[in-house]
Formats: structure tokens, sequence, C-alpha cells
């Protein structure tokens, strides 16, 4: 009987503010970072997650999922990948860390990092990636992987058996699809609040020359500059290839109507993150004003009883969900499920180290078993730290490469652990900063 013997947590963090990538309004020096748990069993292979964090406070994330290891650390693996909803509805149910949620917040975020690692666990044992491992699975297991409480009033278990069972006879032809050609990415890399102008103009047409066909701006420090960056970035990949925007919830709702209004020239194809992540209303009010730009949100959406909000409020054009901040896999089936419901197109958030690892296995079971292929969906790319993954992300003519490795794509390398992890890694000595 293979057992869980230990969990392992490392807190990991990136330099990235030195060259100001992930600089935007509302976080102008990110130092990308990981919450980073291994699971580790008696005799392989392992389970690797994370949540992602910007720096301080990281060493807090990776308390919190300190926090969960006595509820897991001998248990029997293979009862545990058996049932995949068990871990995370035990976990989620625990009187006394809900308390501190419930079901948002540090401890809801740690969940989600510990569930995916027990997905990528699974995944390695079934000898499948995760998203092949979610997309094999009946329309039956899939809904007993989500709590269903506070949802029936926006979509029933067996609602969500009809979605899953109506797209069943298509999956194979979907799958095929999806290994041939890939699932359609857009870029941030050319966006990022701290590029000079230069460096906007340079890295927006590279990206149409590798095949995107949208690209992203950070926006809302100054509207003067927002206006600058837009009109180079325009010029730079012509009239054909979507540009969108992210204020990271810098405005009220007012200001994020005014804000767009001088942008509109430039022809917005969404803006996202217009305000708080909590103003369900508010993002109501502002999709009816600046119509027909698209308003985009879910990256900091704390569970899915936000999104079903801001889906039944219709609030939003395009659902951006997040693999790390709520409760892991199975809660994100649950917000596709719900999308899936209201017909919003997914393009998952990934502007954060190995999200893009993480989210394209969620994206790919949603085009092959949930909602089934949409024009509209794009995942988000951006190209700095993923030589740190033992199984990196493809790309592919601004396409994203089915992976074909076992797992969830988590996994850390040893050198990197070795060379980021804070306070003490090489990476963090003062001649490194210097």
């Amino acid at each position: 009987m293979t057992k869980l013997v230990a969990v392992d947590v490392h807190d990991v963090r990136f330099p990235t503010s030195v060259g100001l990538h992930g600089s935007d309004a509302m976080n102008p020096d990110p130092d990308y970072s990981a919450a980073y748990v291994v699971l580790r069993t008696s005799d392989g292979p392992d389970g690797h997650g994370f949540a992602f964090t910007i720096g301080r406070g990281n060493e807090v994330q990776c308390a919190a999922i300190e926090a969960l290891a006595p509820a897991l650390v001998g248990r029997d693996v293979e009862e545990m990948c058996a049932d995949l909803g068990r871990v995370y509805h035990e976990l989620v149910d625990d009187s006394q860390f809900r308390w501190l949620g419930p079901e948002k917040g540090l401890m809801h975020m740690a969940i989600g990092a510990v569930v995916n690692a027990v997905w990528d666990l699974a995944g390695r044992r079934a000898g499948k990636p995760v998203w092949k491992l979610l997309s094999d699975m009946t329309p039956e297991q899939l809904v007993d992987l989500v709590d269903w409480r506070y949802l029936s009033d926006a979509l029933t278990r067996d609602e969500a058996l009809d979605l899953l069972r109506a797209a069943e006879p298509g999956r194979a032809a979907r799958e095929e699809h999806l290994r041939e050609r890939g699932l359609a990415a857009y870029t941030t890399t050319p966006g990022w609040l701290g590029y000079d102008d230069e460096t906007v103009a340079r890295l927006s047409k590279e990206a149409v020359d590798e095949g995107f066909r949208q690209i992203k701006l950070k926006v809302g420090r100054d509207v003067e500059d927002d206006r600058r960056r837009l009109a180079i970035a325009r010029a730079s990949v012509g009239a054909d290839i979507r540009v969108a925007v992210d204020a990271n919830q810098i405005w009220d709702v007012g200001s994020a109507v005014a804000w767009i209004d001088r942008l509109r020239e430039f022809d917005l194809w969404w803006v996202e993150e217009p305000t708080s992540p909590d103003d369900i209303l508010g993002h109501a009010a502002i999709r009816q004003a600046i119509a027909p730009v698209k308003v985009a949100t879910g990256e900091h959406a704390q569970n899915r009883i936000v999104v079903k909000q801001l889906l039944q409020a219709r609030a939003i054009d395009v659902l951006q969900l997040d693999a790390a901040r709520v409760g892991g896999v199975n809660e994100n089936v649950a917000i596709l499920l719900l999308a899936a419901k209201f017909g919003v197109p997914v393009c998952p958030h990934a502007g954060g180290v190995g999200l893009c690892e993480l989210v394209q296995h969620l994206a790919m079971f949603d085009e092959v078993a949930v909602s089934g292929h949409h024009p509209d969906r794009v995942v988000e790319y951006v190209d700095h730290l993923h030589e740190h993954f033992v199984d990196p992300v493809r790309l592919v003519g601004g396409a994203y490469a089915a992976p074909t490795a076992p797992g969830m794509s988590a996994e850390l390398r040893p050198e990197t652990l070795a060379h980021y992890r804070f306070p003490d890694g090489p990476a963090w000595a003062v001649s490194a900063r210097a």
C-alpha cells in the first residue's frame, strides 16, 4: 500500500521586480512567488502544486499549506486518487479552518495548492496529463467532484449532467483537433506597465510574428500614458489584431467608464478587472456603460459563489478563472460548468509563475468535455519563468500545444528550488539584487 509520507512546503520567489516584469497599476513591483507543495509518497511518484503570490506574504501562504499537512500524512494514496473529490470536500469542510474563510483567502488558496497537488499525483499514477484525466471521466464522475452547495439557484447537478452528456459525442473529435492544432493563446508579454515605449513596440510586433492574434496591455496609472502606449501597440500590430487592456482593479465604477471612453478609439476587445473583484453590481454597471467593449474578470474571484453571481447578474462577457486562487481543480470544474450554463467563454488568467502550466489543463478539459470549442476562447500567455518547470508549456504558432507528460505540469526543477528559495537562496543574496 502506497502511503503519503510527508508534505514538503517551499517558499520560492523570483526577483521579477528588478526588470518590472508583471508590473501593473495596482502591483508596481511584484516578485512572482510560489508557496510550493510536494506530496511525498512511500514509493513514488510524488504530487506537486502551489499557490501563486507576488512576494511579501508568501511565507504566510506557506504556513497555511503546512497547517493542512496533518490531515494528509499517512493517507492511502490509492484511495485518494480513486476519489478525487474526497480531499477537497474534507479540507473545505474542516470547520476550524473554514472559519478563516469561509472558502476564501489564504486557507482556500492553501487548499487549492494541496488539491492541485493531489490531481498532479493522480495524473502521474494514471500515466495521463490532468486535462486528459478529466476528459476521460464520465459525466457522473465529473459532477461528483463538485460541491453543489449554494449553486442550485443557478445550476443544479442534473443540469450539469445534461451539459456534460450533450458534450460527450464530440469529445473524441475535439481531442483530436486539440492535439493537432493546440488551443489559441493571447499574450500579455508586451503589456507590463513598467516597460518603455520601444519595448512595447518591439514585443507587440514580435507577438504577431509569433502567431498571436490578441495582445493585452496594462492600463490605469495615467490616461495620457495609456493612450500613448495603446497607440504604439495598435500601430505595431495593425487593425486586425485584438487588443485588450487590464486595469487590475484600480478604478471605481464611474472612473472605469470615463477612462475606457478615453481609450475607445483604439478598438479595445475587453477591459479586464475594471474595479474590485468583489463588486458584482459594479461590473454589471460598467458592462452596460462601455459596450461593445467587453468586460472580463475572475482571476481574483474568491470562490464559485462569486462567479455564480457575476454570471447571474450578466456582469461579464469573459470569465477568467485562476487555477491557484480557488479550491483547486474541483472548484474550477464547478466554475467551468457554470460558465457553460450561461454561455460565457472562459479565458483563463495565467499572468504569474506557473499559472500557464496549470491553466492549460483546465482550458483543454473545457474544450474537450464541457463547453466545446468557442471561437473567442483564448488562454493568457506570458513568456517568462517557464524554464524553471520540468514540463513547461509549449507554444506553437500562438497556440498552447497539448501536454503529454503525466500530471499537471506543476513540478519545479530541483535547481530552481535551491537557487530561488527565500530568504537564503543565492538569487536573494544582497549581491544578486544590487
